[in-house]
């Protein structure tokens, strides 16, 4: 069998049956052959063209659906235990994700409107009515023999019977937004747990770097007293010293320059949590969070579940039911009502029997001529399809650029961080080297300068490359839809072999 890259992340939203129908609405049916007709074209997933494998990383194949597969706490996968409470303190209490849970739970309010269609709808009334007529005469004043009083009380019921399948393609549509609702819910939460992890790696960076800026700017000082005691011996020009201030000073100014970079990561994951920037700080810490390893045969498993993938499929699902709304409309619609109850002119004898009255019928009601309405609303509702599904196969070919940017990303840093740290060590050397050759006198401080900064800039650029591979991980586990349990993946690939 071959394959599916994007099964169903949520259970299909299908059309109910006409067996599904209450057996007292089936038993009322007069037109039974055409009791199970739903108008309109049944659902199927839209054709796309997906690759077999990944393009960058070889062995990242297709797998079999995975939609049940469980996400997990995937933030946990680098090891902190404060990033974990923040990521929980996300979910209670962020008010984007509370205005996305707001609207999912609308579409499924919706969903329950649309099922309650297919009952009858009851209603009651009471009244009384004073009504009078001017009598005859010059005075036109009003007789009191020309007043007079009703006293209603009924009982009304109305049933539309669903033989084209207007309600039944109404209530696909609405399950298929509700399930869409429930996938951008999915969508929003991974977003911000993503947007609140990068910005808490970001931050443990700068505090790395701070802490590589301090170191410097010891050392750089060390250094400076060093060069002014050669300078007061004799030994040096003032020029050393100068240069010896002005490195120092410029070092510690790229230190102070971090600090409005740190406090504005650290307002936006107050944000994030749901509180203002004056009620959370995020104390420095001397470690890193640790960079996940990423099995290989995940991507391709993952991949499957995007939520924002299950969000476009689900789209085009309602949009085909509406077809069939907008096709139903040219087809006469069947309703049957009944009405009974009283109606006297005494108070005293209102429900008696002489009073009684009571109305039962079918209807049908037909639109004869309405200018194209209809034609332009069924126009209306395919050209709302082709849309759709021309954004769900662009929602499929996003994930998988997505997912190729970040394995490309995600390898070329690993390369890249492998000789960065080459030179690094060559730089560490080299500073070593030509501090002693300073001390000893054989090298002006002009060449000492020049391999500090050599070494400085390497050791930035270590820890900005370790930054960017911890955020490109953490863009490649949002773009696979989440985290994942090894355990399970290993189960379900032996149990489809």
């Amino acid at each position: 069998m071959k394959p599916v890259l994007f099964p169903d992340v949520f259970p299909p939203a299908r059309a109910l049956r006409a067996g599904s129908l209450p057996r007292s609405c089936s038993l009322i049916l007069l037109l039974g052959l055409l009791a199970g007709c739903a108008l309109g074209p049944d659902y199927q997933r839209p054709e796309l063209s997906t690759p077999v494998q990944f393009k960058q990383v070889e062995g990242w194949t297709s797998a079999a659906p995975a939609d049940a597969l469980a996400r997990g706490n995937w933030w946990a996968l680098y090891g902190d235990a404060e990033l974990n409470a923040l990521v929980e303190r996300l979910q209670l209490s962020n008010q984007n994700l509370a205005a996305a849970e707001a609207q999912y739970r609308q579409a499924r309010a919706l969903v329950r409107g649309a099922r309650a269609s297919f009952y009858p709808t009851l209603s009651g009334s009471a009244g009384v009515t004073r009504s009078g007529q001017g009598a005859s005469g010059t005075n036109s004043s009003t007789s009191a023999s020309g007043i007079s009083k009703s006293y209603d009380l009924s009982l009304s019921a109305a049933w539309e019977l669903d033989i084209w399948g207007k309600l039944r393609r109404g209530l696909e549509a609405s399950r298929a937004e509700f399930e869409a609702s429930a996938a951008d819910l999915a969508a929003a939460r991974l977003s911000l747990q993503s947007e609140l992890v990068q910005n808490y790696l970001q931050l443990r960076v700068l505090d790395e770097q701070s802490r590589l800026l301090d170191a410097t700017v010891a050392a750089y000082a060390r250094s400076l007293r060093l060069t002014e005691n050669q300078y007061r011996a004799g030994i040096v020009p003032k020029s050393d010293v100068s240069q010896a201030t002005t490195q120092l000073k410029s070092t510690q100014a790229q230190a102070i320059d971090l600090q409005w970079q740190r406090a504005q990561l650290e307002h936006a994951i107050a944000v994030l949590v749901g509180v203002s920037p004056a009620q959370l700080s995020v104390a420095p810490r001397e470690s890193l969070p640790a960079l996940p390893a990423i099995p290989l045969a995940l991507p391709s498993q993952l991949l499957e579940r995007r939520p924002d993938v299950a969000a476009a499929e689900r789209r085009v699902m309602a949009a085909n039911a509406q077809i069939g709304v907008a096709e139903a409309a040219w087809f006469p619609d069947l309703s049957l009502s009944a009405t009974g109850g009283y109606r006297g002119s005494s108070f005293a004898d209102w429900i008696e029997v002489p009073n009684r009255f009571w109305s039962l019928g079918p209807q049908l009601a037909l639109t004869l001529f309405d200018g194209g309405a209809r034609r332009a609303e069924l126009e209306r509702t395919e050209a709302a399809y082709d849309q759709t599904v021309a954004e769900y196969r662009q929602a499929v070919l996003d994930s998988f650029r997505e997912v190729e940017d970040y394995l490309v990303q995600l390898r070329v840093l690993e390369q890249e961080s492998g000789v960065q740290q080459e030179a690094l060590d060559a730089a560490r050397e080299a500073l070593r080297l030509i501090e002693n050759q300073y001390r000893a006198g054989t090298v002006d401080y002009n060449s000492v300068v020049t391999v500090q900064a050599t070494a400085l800039s390497n050791e930035r650029s270590n820890l900005t490359l370790l930054g960017n591979r911890l955020l490109a991980s953490v863009q490649l586990i949002a773009a696979l839809g989440g985290g994942w349990q090894v355990e399970q993946l290993q189960e379900q690939a032996s149990s489809t072999d």
